[in-house]
């Protein structure tokens, strides 16, 4: 029977979301068949793995440092087989700026905009209002900012001197229109989800409290829209290098067909809690939880 190592925990901003995607997969790995042992993740976590000598890791951490490609380095000097993207495309991709600039090379549209100082950004309008404010490296839609047309200033929280998103922020265009998501499966595409946020936006709330938002699947665009996310979604995790189960964001200007698509992110640690976007389609793909997380750990290797 493969032992399998659940990572989850650590000390990043959605610790909790991980701890709760880090039971549910525990759950379902052992429902597929695995021995498991849950871990929560601390600085002692080489130490961890070195006694525990796991077959393989299942990483299930968000944010810093299992999406980084920190924790993907140490478990290949250990030489533990794990799950998700590898060192390369997770360093990458937790990189919002350069991420674009890899996913614009690969030809997937983005959003424009740039990096400026969070300072300079608090001052005076960056871009004409609506605009995005977003932290460089962080997930779950910590620290995010959407800067309304009828707004005199910048938001004001970015001169905090408790601001922990770094020195840098990501301005970007507020795109209209709708929010999509896919999901890719090794080199598979599954579905296209339309997420419509019963809060102001699709920020840390909407994403994990019950309710928080509402999931329209299949997402009710036109099928060359449908299709093209799905293509795009492929084609940005082959961009980025991804390995696994990703998920790529989209905003959908629906005013403009096919030309108003553009990919947010790509997420290479996606949720994997109760109300998360992947599980859900997987199995309107036909693929239950323990069968995707199964997939996950048969898919598990080195040199990712």
């Amino acid at each position: 029977m493969k032992h399998v190592a659940v990572l989850m925990g650590g000390w990043s901003a959605e610790r909790e979301v991980s701890l709760r995607s880090g039971a549910a997969c525990a759950d379902a790995a052992e429902k597929a068949g695995f021995s498991v042992t849950r871990i929560d993740v601390d600085r002692d976590i080489a130490a961890t793995l070195r006694a525990l000598k796991p077959d393989v890791a299942l990483n299930v951490l968000h944010g810093r440092p299992g999406e980084d490609g920190t924790l993907q380095g140490m478990l290949e000097i250990l030489g533990i087989p794990y799950s998700h993207s590898g060192v390369m495309a997770s360093s990458v991709a937790m990189q919002k700026d350069i991420a674009k600039t890899v996913l614009k090379a690969g030809g997937v549209p983005v959003p424009g905009g740039g990096l400026y100082p969070r300072l300079d950004v608090a001052k005076a309008h960056i871009l004409p209002p609506p605009y995005v404010i977003k932290p460089v490296a962080e997930g779950s839609s910590v620290g995010v900012f959407i800067v309304r047309a009828d707004q005199a200033h910048p938001p004001q929280e970015l001169t905090r001197a408790d601001w922990s998103f770094g020195e840098q922020v990501l301005v970007e265009p507020f795109i209209p229109g709708k929010e999509l998501t896919c999901a890719v499966m090794g080199d598979r595409p599954l579905g296209v989800i339309e997420i419509i946020a019963n809060t102001k936006f699709y920020d840390y709330e909407a994403k994990y409290a019950p309710g928080g938002s509402t999931h329209l699947l299949p997402a009710p665009v036109p099928a060359d829209v449908y299709e093209e996310c799905r293509r795009l979604a492929v084609l940005a995790h082959k961009a980025l290098g991804c390995r696994g189960v990703t998920r790529a964001d989209f905003r959908y200007d629906d005013a403009k067909g096919v030309a108003g698509i553009a990919c947010l992110e790509v997420n290479t640690q996606p949720g994997m809690t109760e109300t998360s976007l992947v599980p859900e389609l997987a199995a309107h793909a036909g693929v239950s939880f323990p069968e995707l997380v199964r997939w996950m750990v048969e898919d598990a290797s080195l040199d990712r």
